[in-house]
């Protein structure tokens, strides 16, 4: 019986999204009941553990509520969150420091729209450098949007900058 693999291929080992160096933050996504304290009962389980929530949306129906959140230590919140049966899933989105201008907002938007590329939401963050806010950008296509961001000299937060960094609001 003959392999798929040969012995050179079980040596390399396979590349993520995480193994790279990628200058996205992770979002968790967690469906909550629509129920009251449901909200409360998922930020109180991650700020009690000494996980600073530096982003937050919430989109709230009559059913459920979606909430989209980024802390300062995605592996430790991914732990916490795992090993409290917590139902969620994670995707990337790109942190992006807004600019010193009087539309920092439109900048960065018009950056992008600029390039054809499609914004699918964004929700500030409460994290800040240098006295300049941020926001969590999601979009389909991270790696073309990134280049994009550079070539226009935006500057991005990472995973990195939230772990060594203590400016935010709240």
């Amino acid at each position: 019986m003959s392999s798929a693999y040969s012995d050179d291929d079980a040596a390399i080992e396979p590349m993520t999204t995480r193994g790279r160096d990628w200058p996205c933050l992770r979002q968790f996504i967690v469906f909550l009941e629509n129920r009251v304290g449901s909200l409360h009962d998922l930020l109180r389980r991650v700020e009690r553990s000494d996980l600073k929530i530096v982003a937050l949306s919430i989109l709230d129906s009559s059913d459920c509520a979606v909430a989209r959140m980024i802390v300062d230590h995605y592996e430790r919140a991914h732990e916490l969150l795992t090993f409290a049966g917590v139902h969620f899933f994670e995707t990337d989105v790109i942190g992006v420091l807004l600019p010193a201008s009087e539309q920092p907002h439109t900048a960065v938007l018009a950056g992008l729209m600029s390039a054809e590329l499609n914004v699918q939401y964004v929700y500030p963050m409460m994290y800040r450098r240098n006295g300049r806010g941020a926001v969590a950008i999601y979009v389909d296509e991270k790696e073309e949007t990134l280049r994009v961001l550079r070539e226009r000299g935006f500057e991005t937060v990472t995973e990195d900058d939230l772990l060594h960094f203590d400016e935010f609001f709240g």
